[in-house]
């Protein structure tokens, strides 16, 4: 009978490849302190794609005065059909842009953590051309024209409250105060 030295302890035991419950547990622990635990950074981020794209064209539009950014505008009166998509990236002053980017960092940030890039890039267009949709239906006039992300952001506040909706207290008040700014922000020209 061999018997291993009292003065050496027996060699650590590896999990096994197999897929049981506790194997699993080690490699997912052993990987997590292998990458130092980490959180890795998105290969890309939305938000931040999504701010350049609003910058850059109200610098081309304000600063730089190109004559063709107002034809991205959604005119009213004849609308093109990609005016619809272009005009959520156009806004009319620093105050506009300020306040729909301050919100496109908040609630855009919220949403990308739980859906990712993809996720809300599509939101954010889904619910502005929604929202363009929704002011060509209802407002009328002679050189009305729609442009700015707000249709945009208040979607994405809606999208945030859905995807982290849980019957939690601390939760709950968090989107009573944040969706307090977003009424104020739609209410006020």
């Amino acid at each position: 009978r061999l018997q291993p030295p009292l003065n050496r302890p027996p060699p650590p035991r590896r999990p096994s490849q197999g897929g049981g419950r506790a194997a699993v547990a080690a490699r997912a622990l052993a990987e997590r302190e292998e990458g130092g635990g980490a959180r890795e950074e998105p290969a890309f981020d939305g938000v931040f794609a999504l701010l350049v794209v609003n910058i850059a064209l109200f610098v081309a539009d304000h600063v730089l005065h190109l004559p063709w950014v107002p034809m991205l505008y959604l005119q009213h009166s004849h609308p093109l059909w990609f005016q619809y998509v272009t005009s959520l990236f156009c806004h009319a002053s620093f105050q506009h842009i300020s306040g729909n980017l301050f919100f496109l960092y908040v609630f855009g940030k919220l949403v990308e953590e739980e859906e990712g890039a993809f996720g809300l890039i599509a939101s954010y267009l889904i619910c502005g051309v929604g929202a363009n949709v929704a002011s060509m239906l209802l407002l009328h006039g002679p050189g009305l024209v729609s442009l700015g992300a707000s249709g945009s952001v208040f979607g994405l506040f809606a999208v945030s409250v859905l995807v982290k909706l849980r019957w939690n207290l601390k939760k709950l008040l968090e989107v009573a105060i944040l969706g307090q700014f977003v009424v104020e922000r739609v209410r006020t020209p």
